[in-house]
């Protein structure tokens, strides 16, 4: 089936129709990997369309493009008001955003000087590990590919090279018949999913990578760390080997994309029940109460479109 694409999109300090947004194929990022860009979701609340922690996603873009060098030419208000006009114009509520910021047409050399070119886009988009894997989760494995070793790729910039890591992890996987694959850091600890942040629980504690285990420390995951709390459920951020894994109680993935994705399988291991846990459910209950009214959003961080 052909890929239905949205009708306009912001490109640049403009709205524009989606086919008119083009870059040159000399550009410096489709070269090098020289873009840095953000996921969003918009959702529908009682309230109506808000897009979800939409200043925390632009300040880390913009943190980003500190870690490259990027001068990006237009401000993080601008930024937040191109997303929001982009939603509105293509009628959409729930919809997914990617605002993207990339080195163009310029010089030829890796550390050439080109123009920042800037666009938001948006689309529509369902349960990103599938249609049921919120419900009965998905099975995983651990990759043959390892992150990349810290002072080589700064993990905590979310740019497009660091990306070509994930689609080996998620290629991986697709190939062997799993959901999703796992990576490992190059200590052989537990880094992070193809895309997503980790959770693990054992007797009722939530357990997390670390930044150091060269994850991208996810907004998802951080608003999983706040609403445990909040609601009393103890959350350690540490070490893991890979063989816990095989060990916890409950494992789950967790990004703007996967959301909180449960995972019942590793390696052919079965995960605790096979379900979904009691803490994985309670996390899903708090995180779609965002949006549903159900969880009070003490933080700000419904931004209405």
């Amino acid at each position: 089936m052909a890929q239905q694409y949205p009708e306009w999109i912001w490109q640049n300090g403009e709205i524009k129709p989606w086919k008119d947004a083009t870059a040159h194929v000399m550009s410096h990022a489709l070269h090098y990997g020289s873009s840095i860009f953000e996921g969003i979701r918009s959702y529908v609340t009682p309230e109506g369309a808000a897009i979800f922690r939409l200043t925390d996603h632009l300040k880390r873009l913009y943190l980003s493009a500190k870690i490259y060098d990027m001068v990006l030419p237009y401000s993080q208000d601008e930024l937040a008001a191109a997303c929001r006009e982009v939603v509105r114009k293509n009628g959409f509520s729930a919809a997914y955003l990617r605002p993207v910021a990339y080195r163009g047409l310029g010089g030829f050399g890796l550390s050439a000087e080109t123009p920042i070119d800037v666009a938001v886009a948006t689309w529509p988009m369902g349960p990103y590990l599938g249609p049921e894997a919120l419900e009965v989760g998905i099975t995983a494995c651990v990759s043959s590919w390892q992150r990349f070793a810290p002072n080589t790729i700064p993990a905590g910039a979310k740019a497009g090279g660091n990306y070509l890591s994930g689609q080996l992890v998620a290629r991986e996987a697709r190939r062997l018949g799993f959901g999703e694959g796992i990576a490992l850091a190059s200590s052989g600890l537990l880094s992070e999913g193809a895309g997503e942040n980790l959770f693990l629980v054992f007797d009722g504690v939530l357990h997390t990578t670390p930044a150091s285990a060269s994850i991208l420390a996810g907004i998802t995951r951080d608003t999983i760390k706040v609403l445990a709390r909040e609601d009393g459920i103890e959350v350690v951020e540490r070490d893991i080997p890979r063989e816990y894994l095989y060990l916890a109680d409950e494992v789950l993935m967790c990004g703007t994309a996967a959301e909180i994705t449960p995972i019942r399988e590793i390696d052919g291991k079965q995960v605790g029940s096979g379900k979904a846990g009691r803490v994985t459910r309670r996390l899903q209950e708090l995180y779609f109460g965002l949006f549903n009214g159900k969880t009070q959003d003490k933080w700000g961080w419904l931004e209405p479109v």
